[in-house]
């Protein structure tokens, strides 16, 4: 079997990319797109500009504000970002059948059978990279490498508008100076405990044996035995349904209390449920989300719950607000699909659920 020839595309600050390319009064400028500073909305991107004070993604306005008081606030615009996603789309499938969208401004891109440019990976990469810019005016950045996880990574080492190889002969030195952050599913918690066993990157991890790693991180932990060396089985899956579907809503002022809160529901959960519609797949499970006043989050999923109703998501909805009865700026409704069924090996299930 030959070595599989993978690219992951992502659009360099892609909203507000479209927003100053469709504006060109603000380049050069701070720019964020997001909720109005006076409500209680998150931003959704922020330029490079925006980015060098320290405003990001899922920030909220007013904090964003604060770091920069220049920045440029705009409206989001979906219809708009969505039909540039479709013309970027429509480059990638001149390359490849095996495309697997993860949102509107990125995908990976199986070019393992392309016969373009000798089948140079790197070579379609900058040519899609070309077309890109010249038919949208937008820039993207591109990772290369003989998987998911690494093509991921890659696409991040070069940015803005580049892109970066990791061919297999590197992939031994390459992940040794990896930071465990990049690994996938390494969030705040694992990431704290694994520093408070002295482990900061990928060779730090390779130390460990399989079962050594399954007793520290349980069943994931052959996941991360593999992914610390650069390996990962996952195919590109064109057009992959999405594991989980959500509907979130940020209030203008705190709900103080959960009758306020129960008398949201009906109507968020009528927005969820014409988003469900749309949606395939086996849902394993309902779950809920609260965001109180002071930005302390929880979370609450029953496995028994499979059916989503207005009723189900009130009884989870009163379990998360009672952890702490404080005021609620966010609420969050949400399902668990189950994965498509099909051939995967016990090893792949172990590292990826499924």
């Amino acid at each position: 079997m030959g070595i599989n020839k993978i690219i992951h595309v992502d659009m360099d600050c892609f909203y507000a990319a479209v927003e100053v390319r469709d504006n060109p009064s603000l380049r050069g400028r701070p720019v964020a797109v997001g909720g109005h500073p006076d409500g209680r909305g998150v931003l959704t991107t922020a330029n490079y500009e925006a980015r060098k004070y320290g405003v990001r993604s899922a920030m909220p306005v007013k904090s964003a504000l604060n770091r920069c008081p220049g920045l440029i606030l705009v409206p989001v615009h979906f219809s708009k970002y969505r039909y540039e996603s479709r013309k970027i789309h429509k480059i990638f499938n001149d390359y490849s059948e095996r495309i697997q969208p993860l949102s509107l401004d990125e995908a990976y891109i199986d070019v393992t059978e392309c016969s373009k440019h000798q089948g140079s990976a790197s070579l379609i990469a900058r040519e899609i990279r070309h077309r890109i810019y010249t038919e949208t005016g937008l820039t993207a950045s591109a990772g290369i490498a003989p998987n998911k996880f690494l093509a991921k990574v890659a696409s991040d080492w070069k940015k803005p508008n580049g892109q970066f190889t990791i061919s297999p002969d590197m992939i031994e030195g390459f992940v040794k100076d990896l930071p465990i952050a990049k690994i996938p599913g390494v969030g705040p918690v694992t990431q704290k405990k694994m520093y408070a066993m002295g482990i900061k990157t990928c060779a730090d991890l390779q130390v460990y044996s399989v079962s050594e790693m399954n007793r520290h991180f349980g069943q994931w932990g052959l996941g991360l035995y593999d992914l610390s060396r650069g390996i990962d089985a996952r195919q590109v899956r064109p057009h992959g349904p999405s594991k989980s579907l959500s509907v979130e809503r940020t209030f203008s002022d705190d709900l103080r209390n959960l009758k306020e809160l129960e008398d949201r529901i009906p109507s968020i959960f009528e927005e969820f449920k014409n988003r469900l519609q749309n949606k395939e797949g086996k849902i394993e499970h309902l779950y809920v989300k609260l965001k109180f006043f002071d930005f302390q989050t929880t979370t609450v999923s029953r496995v028994h719950l499979k059916t989503p109703s207005v009723e189900n998501f009130l009884l989870l909805i009163e379990e998360a607000y009672l952890r702490h009865s404080k005021p609620v700026r966010l609420v969050g409704l949400g399902v668990r699909l189950a994965a498509p069924k099909n051939k995967i090996s016990s090893r792949q299930l172990n590292l990826f659920g499924g």
